[in-house]
């Protein structure tokens, strides 16, 4: 498979809607996939989403390492034409970072349990519940496929900072004193 460009905050192609996939049997959308896996593997990252990578299509990848989720984790899913269904009214604030806005993490509210179906690449359906971090991924990539990037939905951009710099913020949050 082959390593694919991802496309860095400023490219138009982050900003657009993209476009429905007809037939995710399709063995150009398997390669796409394919590649986008791969892709973000090396990043390393845990979710890419088609736009990303320059294709304006409505597809996404993602993973939910155990030790990133306390303890649930997720092997790698492909999913076409994904849609998004809020569990409730609760809210959560947590760190996201983007291959797309590479160095940066900020603190974002997302939903904390969503229902999300799609379909994948074998044509079945796909609808599973997420709670925590299994639902901040998938929210942030079906973000990537409206045009949205995670520090739209930032309520304050205080909260936004260089990798190397958020402990600053992360102690600002808590109270305490950051380090230098």
């Amino acid at each position: 498979m082959a390593l694919l460009k991802i496309a860095r905050m400023g490219h138009p192609v982050l900003r657009a809607v993209a476009s429905p996939v007809p037939d995710p049997t399709d063995p150009e959308i398997r390669r796409l996939a394919a590649d986008m896996i791969d892709t973000m593997m090396d990043a390393p990252g845990v979710g890419l989403a088609a736009p990303q990578v320059h294709e304006s299509r409505r597809i996404i990848v993602f993973r939910v390492p155990a030790d990133r989720s306390g303890g649930e984790s997720v092997a790698t899913t492909v999913l076409v034409n994904p849609v998004i269904e809020p569990l409730g009214e609760e809210m959560e604030l947590g760190w996201e970072g983007c291959l797309s806005i590479p160095g940066m993490r900020g603190v974002v509210p997302r939903h904390a349990r969503i229902r999300y179906r799609g379909v994948g690449l074998d044509g079945e359906a796909i609808e599973r519940e997420a709670s925590g971090f299994h639902a901040r991924v998938i929210q942030h990539e079906a973000d990537h496929l409206d045009g949205v990037l995670y520090i739209d939905r930032m309520p304050d951009l205080r909260y936004l900072a260089f990798n190397e710099e958020s402990h600053h913020v992360a102690a600002a949050l808590t109270g305490e004193q950051g380090r230098d």
